[in-house]
């Protein structure tokens, strides 16, 4: 069923969409909840918080993607009950890794003031990887977006895992650069 299909049905407030919507993105909203947080049960239930919240939202919002628009709700409910699990300890898996490595883009830069302006910095980010090769955005994205680890990565894009760390490494550092020169850092 194509993405339009789907969202008519959400409009229509047809129970059927959210069936729809498990069919052809369940494996997907379900590997980066669990890229988030290595856990069958949380995972499970974000997916489904998710179905939920797209049933909230459309309408009024019409998503012009609607793998984006899931993969974006679905990311930040695991986020968000990663951080309500993981308060006294520091752990994670995948998010805290990838966390990790961009500390040393934006770790430390950012005062209370600046997080009022965290569109701002998006804002930047998304400027810098359209600057990108598309491989390159693709490795960046599927890294720190999707959490995807670097041997998926590797395996999907033809790269050796070697590769994948060295081309995260450099655009890392060029990332930074362009957060410094934007005046972000």
């Amino acid at each position: 069923m194509q993405d339009e299909e789907i969202i008519a049905l959400y409009w229509q407030r047809d129970e059927a969409a959210i069936e729809r919507t498990a069919q052809t993105y369940g494996p997907f909203l379900s590997g980066i909840a669990w890229q988030i947080l290595r856990n069958r049960q949380d995972s499970e239930e974000s997916v489904n918080d998710t179905y939920l919240k797209a049933w909230d939202a459309m309408p009024p919002h019409r998503p012009q993607r609607l793998a984006a628009f899931l993969a974006r709700i679905v990311r930040q409910l695991s986020i968000d009950r990663l951080r309500g699990s993981t308060r006294q300890k520091r752990s994670g898996g995948g998010y805290a890794e990838s966390l990790d490595e961009l500390a040393e883009c934006v770790a430390g830069g950012l005062t209370p003031a600046q997080q009022a302006d965290l569109r701002l910095l998006g804002q930047t980010v998304s400027a810098y990887l359209h600057t990108l090769p598309q491989r390159t955005r693709t490795v960046f994205v599927r890294r720190y977006f999707y959490l995807d680890p670097i041997r998926q990565i590797a395996a999907g894009c033809g790269m050796s895992e070697q590769a994948v760390k060295s081309l995260l490494h450099r655009t890392r550092i060029g990332l930074r650069d362009h957060l410094t020169q934007e005046g972000v850092l």
